[in-house]
């Protein structure tokens, strides 16, 4: 196999990469401090559609990271992108929160519930029982079904939680039609993401904490991929896998030094 060229650009994951409920994961503040000193062009990513992208930077501030809004790319705005490309000025209908809204408002998409080109289901913590319905019978009736991610729980202080794709699997039995998913593991959100910082997959490199997203998203749009072992996958679940990431690490403060 050919070499792969150095490390210019790099992505990684936020939640099991860089904190952990709340709090900064050892390692993840040397981390980005060093990438903003060589000014390499990087990217915070995350499936999570809650949040804008100033809500995480303020977040992330909090806990002493200073990622820039510009350098924090989620799945509500991949969404965005993907709709804004293949159907410019359309019309949604939307299940999710602030994330979401604000990245369809921003690209000039209109949010109704007539006749909407899409239903778009992203993360909330407030699913209803109307707005699924509502959501069944405008598909039934021709929207086309997007999700913002596949993710079927998320975690809380309490333990799991239903996330986006398992409201998803109840809409799809109910209708008979899948979404499109437009964050991880869909190369489409790494594709879109380096765009955005203007950088190429064959001199990027992706971290996660998750074999079936970050690892899989960064093999198929053809990057360098670290897993870190902070997160949700163990070093006994990695050979469970047909693919494996270019290096396991222990967490983020290891790839300190490769920047």
């Amino acid at each position: 196999m050919a070499e792969r060229k150095p490390i210019e650009s790099w992505l990684t994951d936020m939640d099991g990469v860089l904190i952990h409920e709340g709090v900064p994961i050892p390692g993840a503040e040397a981390f980005i401090k060093k990438l903003r000193e060589s000014e390499r062009p990087f990217l915070v990513l995350t499936n999570n559609s809650i949040y804008t992208a100033r809500d995480l930077h303020a977040r992330l501030s909090r806990m002493g990271l200073d990622v820039p809004v510009e350098n924090i790319w989620t799945s509500a705005l991949a969404t965005a992108q993907f709709l804004d490309d293949q159907r410019p000025g359309g019309t949604a209908y939307v299940i999710g929160e602030a994330g979401l809204t604000t990245a369809l408002h921003d690209i000039g998409y209109v949010l109704t519930d007539h006749e909407p080109d899409y239903v778009v289901l992203g993360e909330t913590r407030t699913y209803s029982f109307e707005a699924m319905t509502k959501a069944v019978r405008l598909i039934n009736d021709g929207a086309r079904f997007i999700a913002t991610n596949p993710d079927e729980t998320g975690p809380s202080t309490e333990g799991a939680l239903p996330a986006t794709g398992a409201v998803a699997a109840l809409i799809t039995k109910a209708t008979g039609q899948k979404p499109y998913f437009a964050g991880k593991p869909n190369p489409l959100m790494m594709r879109t993401g380096l765009n955005a910082i203007g950088a190429h997959s064959e001199t990027s490199a992706m971290i996660g904490d998750r074999m079936d997203t970050d690892v899989l998203a960064g093999i198929e749009a053809g990057m360098e991929t670290f897993l870190v072992l902070t997160g949700l996958t163990t070093p006994a679940q990695i050979e469970k896998f047909p693919y494996r990431p270019s290096k396991v690490v222990n967490s983020i403060a290891d790839l300190v030094d490769r920047i």
